[in-house]
């Protein structure tokens, strides 16, 4: 989206002839165009905003027409003010930059006012830089590393130091470390005590784990053309993939005063995936530790006491997956007298209260809508703060509200309502909130909101995009159409080009990712995205997304769909969503269908021209995971399950790769460090051994990408040639073009 082009003025005479079709050079200028078109003009939409303790107010940017400013307001008073004098600040960065910087455009991001508002805290040129506001002086703020004293750790006390040596535990007093006793005995190499020790609060125990190290296994990269040599490097990292072994760990209890082991009781944690690391309750009576039993089914919250027995205070079971890695949430309240608990067993995402000895008291929050994360818990009014969806009717259910409630399940409160995709930030005593809320069609409100009923104080912005529509920049659609089941609602958009025509006919795109780890259409309003979903709509396009079965924030059998089945990519729940939007409106050609995506929609994306090619004709898969067994152990094991069985076989495109049908270009980057590159090329060996026409796009020194520029303009041309049915403009003959404005 970056690819530029200058028009030498004898070719506009070629281009306005060629111009009427859709797919030609005019059209690939009014994409690229786009991209600036955009670009600030949507004003009034706070950024970066944070409550500032000591002040007592809230801070946030916002961009205007006269550029970004930077305001404070006063939540007693309900007025805005100016947080600094933006004239001086460009003054101050320009003269310690030696740039020449414009007040109304200040280019700074990741902003984080100082509490007391006296210091800004900013990224400039990649670096980071302090600013004292009542000096307007700057500088570059150089990190001074934290060094740690070789993993040795001091008690609570600070009367102990406990450490690793030869493999074994140690402790020595702090007054005297000539001296030292040895706590264990039975450290050897390959199975060592972690340096990660817990010092229990009284200085008088510790907890720590004997680790039995796996072999590592070791992936390897060839960079090609090193900017620094004139041969290739090979780089090697550790990269461990499903099946692989991993690391064990046993917990371990010393006591300090008589320099004694205690055996800990381990027999329930066999088959680790992971455990958590140990932490004590305040009055050291015991450590907790949670434990992920490998294939993510069984996930138990465990407490070890001082005599080393251990019990599972949480039991989490599932015959598919526990979704540890986003949708775990524990609380211990009065030092483990109850414990709050994210479950999905009813089938919801939802919390539950525990006493201390792991009985359920209640079910906090219940109902057919999840709980997508808690804010606060209120220890002494007994309540949470959590963000929830799907719970407003007639609203998109992935849409985030705001709630209160009980930790008894009553006293249900809405703090939001309005339909639209919440985003709040609140005071230190949750008593207030600013609220943004917006949807992908209708610009962002903000608010000033009262936690104790919801109402709205005051009207803080109204985003003003009138700049933006003058471009003819279209609003998405949000689409809604059935699933698969013919009930469950599939949830997308529809993106048209600017010169949109309904008399005409247009070939659709999707975007696809479909990993089950989140939900990927986008909720809240934005001009554009980074993958420039509006810029490929220009070329001709209709442009579509939308979150089918096996993704994540619905119900638990919604998600389920994806167990031991990645490669279904909620096809079934696409296709009905594009056959829906394509009888609804008779412009959209369902006849000719393209899909692009990278990493686990690379997978999907090639997967739709093997399992579904009826339907699908054309795809671009970028840097795809097109094999479970070649990619990153955690990932893949959540999703397709342990041990690696014939499940994985039938997900691969690998095994699949003789079945294909339709055009498909392959994008793969040399380095790319997130999923092997070596997955993609199995998948081009394959298509070579069954005599497959196909393209394919090595891009050297590039790592986990769509595939940058280019591969974004060979995607592009790929879409224009077969499901436009043109010709791509030459690139060579017309060097740097870039068509002037009429």
């Amino acid at each position: 989206m970056k690819f530029k082009y200058v028009v030498p003025a004898a070719l506009l005479i070629f281009i306005n002839i060629y111009a009427y079709a859709q797919g030609k050079l005019v059209d690939y200028h009014n994409a690229e165009a786009l991209n600036g078109l955009m670009q600030k003009k949507t004003y009034y939409t706070p950024e970066n905003i944070q409550w500032l303790a000591e002040l007592q107010k809230f801070f946030y940017s916002r961009r205007t027409p006269q550029g970004l400013e930077f305001l404070v307001v006063d939540t007693k008073e309900q007025h805005k003010s100016p947080a600094f004098d933006r004239e001086k600040f460009a003054a101050a960065l320009s003269e310690v930059s030696k740039d020449k910087i414009s007040a109304t455009d200040l280019p700074i991001t990741r902003l984080l006012m100082s509490s007391n508002g006296k210091e800004l805290h900013f990224t400039y040129q990649r670096a980071s830089w302090i600013c004292e506001l009542n000096t307007y002086t700057c500088k570059q703020n150089i990190d001074v590393p934290q060094h740690t004293d070789s993993g040795r750790t001091k008690s609570p006390d600070q009367k102990w130091i406990g450490y690793i040596k030869k493999f074994n535990l140690y402790i020595s007093p702090a007054a005297d470390q000539t001296k030292e006793y040895q706590l264990s005995t039975d450290g050897s190499e390959g199975n060592s005590y972690s340096p990660y020790m817990a010092w229990s609060p009284d200085s008088k125990k510790i907890a720590a784990y004997k680790v039995n190290t796996a072999k590592q296994r070791l992936t390897y990269l060839i960079e090609s053309s090193p900017a620094d040599q004139l041969q290739p490097k090979l780089r090697q990292r550790a990269y461990p993939k499903p099946g692989d072994t991993l690391d064990q760990y046993i917990p371990c209890l010393f006591l300090v005063d008589t320099k004694k082991q205690i055996p800990v009781n381990n027999s329930a944690i066999n088959e680790q995936f992971s455990l958590t690391e140990p932490v004590w309750r305040n009055d050291s009576r015991a450590f907790t530790y949670e434990y992920n039993k490998r294939g993510h089914q069984k996930y138990m919250v465990m407490e070890v006491n001082t005599s080393g027995e251990t019990r599972a205070l949480i039991h989490e079971q599932s015959n598919t997956f526990f979704n540890y890695s986003r949708k775990k949430y524990r609380y211990d309240l009065a030092d483990g007298k109850e414990i709050i608990w994210a479950s999905e067993r009813d089938g919801w995402n939802q919390l539950y209260l525990f006493d201390g000895n792991g009985k359920l008291k209640n079910q906090i929050t219940k109902g057919n809508w999840v709980v997508r994360r808690v804010i606060k818990v209120n220890e002494k009014e007994r309540n949470i703060i959590f963000e929830g969806s799907g719970m407003e009717k007639g609203q998109d259910p992935y849409f985030i509200q705001y709630y209160q409630i009980n930790l008894d399940g009553t006293g249900l409160k809405k703090l939001t309502w309005e339909n639209g995709n919440h985003s709040a930030t609140f005071n230190e005593d949750y008593s207030i909130f600013i609220d943004v809320y917006s949807r992908i069609d209708e610009p962002a409100t903000t608010v000033l909101r009262a936690v104790k009923t919801g109402k709205v104080i005051k009207e803080l912005e109204k985003a003003d995009i009138s700049a933006l529509l003058k471009t003819g920049w279209r609003f998405p659609e949000s689409f809604s159409a059935k699933g698969r089941d013919g009930e469950t609602a599939i949830w997308g958009m529809i993106i048209r080009p600017r010169n949109f025509d309904p008399a005409k006919k247009y070939p659709v795109i999707e975007y696809i990712y479909a990993g089950p780890h989140d939900s990927f259409v986008p909720k809240n309003f934005a001009a554009d995205n980074i993958l420039g979903l509006h810029e490929l709509a220009e070329l001709g396009f209709i442009v579509v997304q939308c979150d089918g079965m096996g993704t994540s924030n619905r119900s638990k059998k919604f998600h389920d769909v994806c167990w031991q089945n990645l490669k279904d990519g909620g096809f079934p729940d696409r296709i009905a969503f594009i056959k829906a939007a394509a009888k609804q409106y008779p412009y959209i050609d369902a006849s000719r269908v393209g899909i692009f995506g990278s990493s686990a929609g690379g997978q999907s994306s090639m997967g739709a021209l093997l399992f579904h090619p009826e339907f699908y004709k054309v795809a671009v898969s970028s840097s795809g995971c097109h094999d479970n067994r070649m990619d990153k152990l955690w990932w893949n094991e959540q999703w397709m399950g342990y041990p690696v069985g014939p499940q994985y076989a039938e997900s691969s495109n690998v095994e699949h790769a003789a079945n294909l049908q339709g055009k498909l270009l392959l994008i793969l980057g040399e380095l790319d460090e997130n999923v092997d590159p070596s997955s993609t090329m199995q998948v081009v060996n394959k298509l070579i051994k069954a005599n497959k026409n196909f393209d394919f796009l090595l891009v050297p020194g590039m790592g986990h990408s769509l595939g940058g520029d280019y591969g974004e303009h060979k995607r592009r041309d790929f879409f224009v040639k077969h499901l436009l049915g043109v010709e791509p403009p030459e690139w060579n003959w017309i060097p740097n073009i870039t068509v002037p404005k009429s």
